[in-house]
């Protein structure tokens, strides 16, 4: 029997064109011979869907799509198609009104909804706000003719069919053996394998974080390996808002190995078959090696460019703007932006003030012509002249600092705003996660924008990244890289004048928001006790910041979007 996975990026809430998508993989697996099309977690709606699940009207339409790719799918073939499920007990037992399910549909019907049993509620995730629990252990009969949901107690009616047990993402990660703890009462897995089925599918919508796909594939092995079970791994790849789905889904045999890998960052259809004699899977489509991504730097840059790709896409943005400086950050943030949206697609305005450099200004040409982007050049002198004389009846007598540096600061982000409010460009952010940690940045400024592009990756990354794009040519003028960082609001200055070097500066950071370590702890890992106090400090203190700041992709275990939730007005950290 032939299986497909469908790894497919929908848009949130587009249900029309997401089903369109499904039924467009399907015709294309029925091509192949295809019997069995898997799709991702919540495929029709797209994850997350969050507050939408509070509409009624929402759910009923996406019934509505249901019903209509089953109707349409090509003849003999059946899907597992993500969905929402209305929960009838929810009124009489005080449960949550929905399930997040996946519904077996075949000989244009409906033929069954299984519920997803375990749902966290941990980092990015908040399932149990809208979603109860399934308490069934979920798997179905297939024939070469027609499938045959099971219930608990039930058994198959045809000795012939081939026994799929599903699961739902979070349901594969509850291995006690694995993780040395049980993070949930019961294991999907392992009571699918109690049932003796023949092969199990996880159908998912997994967010990226750097080297996920190792831990992955290696929770993935262990369950093949000790339940003796092949299993399907089905992603969903694009992005959605902040969160980026790397697809990368992978099928393992009963003996752990791999047999067939989607690839990493963009839409695929992989194709397996099962023997019911060796009772194991085998690959009709190989691993595709230049599909899989090893090295990290690679791995995040493909990321951050699906990031930035789909969320101007999937917001109606064709034409994207930011502020080039010279400076190592806004130069990523423009090959990101370069690859994501094309060269003629992106405009990266200079704004030097007096405290520019020479070498700022000729760093920015630079890197625009190597990226053969479009570029403008405004001087922000008189900008700032007039902003001095307004404020001069106030602000005479006071020493110049950190009001008149943000000055600048605001006179740019002004400047780009409405640019991109004249042409209705999307503004990119160029922060990056050091920055926004320790609030070395300014609101209204240098924060402006729709998308904060680096906001999860830290300055150390930074120059590895430009570094690796530096492989083959230079793209990253090597200056920009090699200078000391600086944001150039006085003259003079540097960004460790005010900061720890970016290697101590980000090794705290990490231990700090990424490890949850004290302050002690930190300290005796070999930091100085008044570097530790001074950037735990200014952690705190910037939380307003980011609270107002654009949403920023992530790309780490611990970014600041929607899994940081901190509060404002705290004296826990810093007293």
């Amino acid at each position: 029997m032939k299986i497909a996975v469908a790894q497919i990026n929908p848009t949130i809430g587009d249900l029309v064109n997401n089903a369109k998508k499904i039924l467009a993989v399907a015709n294309n697996a029925a091509k192949k011979g295809v019997r069995l099309l898997l799709t991702p977690e919540l495929s029709l709606c797209g994850y997350p869907p969050r507050d939408l699940l509070l509409y009624p009207g929402f759910v009923e339409s996406m019934q509505q799509q249901l019903e209509a790719i089953a109707q349409q799918l090509p003849k003999g073939m059946a899907a597992l198609v993500g969905t929402v499920e209305a929960n009838p007990s929810a009124t009489s037992k005080g449960q949550k009104p929905l399930f997040n399910s996946m519904a077996l549909l075949d000989e244009g019907k409906v033929q069954h909804i299984f519920h997803k049993r375990l749902l966290p509620s941990y980092d990015v995730f908040d399932e149990d706000r809208y979603f109860q629990s399934g308490y069934e252990t979920n798997y179905f009969a297939l024939s070469h003719q027609n499938a045959v949901a099971s219930d608990l107690d039930d058994s198959f009616s045809e000795e012939s069919s081939l026994k799929i047990g599903v699961t739902i993402c979070e349901d594969l990660w509850n291995d006690e053996q694995f993780w040395g703890k049980r993070n949930y009462e019961v294991n999907p897995i392992e009571d699918l394998a109690y049932l003796g089925v023949d092969v199990v599918v996880n159908l998912s919508a997994s967010p990226y974080s750097v080297g996920k796909q190792k831990l992955r594939e290696a929770i993935l092995h262990h369950a093949a390996t000790k339940y003796k079970l092949p299993i399907i791994y089905v992603n969903q790849v694009g992005a959605n808002d902040d969160l980026i789905f790397d697809g990368n889904s992978v099928v393992f045999n009963r003996q752990g190995e791999i047999v067939s890998h989607a690839k990493g960052f963009e839409s695929d259809l992989v194709i397996v078959e099962f023997d019911p004699i060796q009772q194991n899977l085998s690959a009709l489509t190989p691993i595709n090696k230049q599909g899989v991504i090893l090295d990290e730097n690679e791995e995040i840059f493909a990321a951050l460019v699906l990031g930035v790709k789909d969320y101007a896409h999937k917001c109606n943005f064709s034409q994207v703007i930011l502020g080039l400086s010279g400076g190592i950050d806004s130069s990523l943030v423009a090959a990101i932006a370069t690859e994501a949206m094309g060269a003629d697609r992106v405009l990266g305005v200079l704004m030097p003030s007096p405290y520019s450099s020479d070498h700022s200004i000729t760093d920015a040409v630079a890197l625009a012509k190597n990226l053969g982007i479009r570029y403008e050049q405004f001087p922000i002198q008189e900008a700032m002249s007039a902003y001095d004389q307004i404020l001069a009846p106030l602000f005479t007598g006071t020493e110049f600092g950190i009001a008149e540096e943000n000055i600048q600061s605001r006179i740019r982000g002004n400047l780009l705003m409405a640019i991109a409010n004249k042409f209705g460009y999307l503004l990119l952010s160029t922060g990056n996660k050091s920055e926004m940690a320790v609030g070395y940045c300014t609101l209204y400024g240098d924060m402006n924008g729709g998308l904060a592009v680096i906001a999860d990756v830290p300055k150390t990354r930074v120059y590895s990244l430009c570094r690796w794009l530096n492989r083959h040519q230079e793209i990253i003028p090597n200056h920009a890289i090699n200078k000391p960082p600086s944001a150039e609001l006085k003259p003079g200055q540097l960004d460790q004048d005010s900061l720890p070097p970016y290697e101590i500066l980000d090794d705290i950071l990490d231990r700090l928001i990424c490890q949850h370590q004290s302050e002690p702890e930190i300290i005796q890992s070999g930091h100085h006790s008044e570097v530790v106090h001074q950037v735990i400090k200014l952690v705190a203190r910037a939380e307003f910041k980011r609270r107002q700041a654009p949403p920023g992709l992530k790309i780490t275990d611990r970014a600041f979007g929607t899994g940081w939730r901190m509060p404002i007005a705290s004296r826990w950290l810093v007293n």
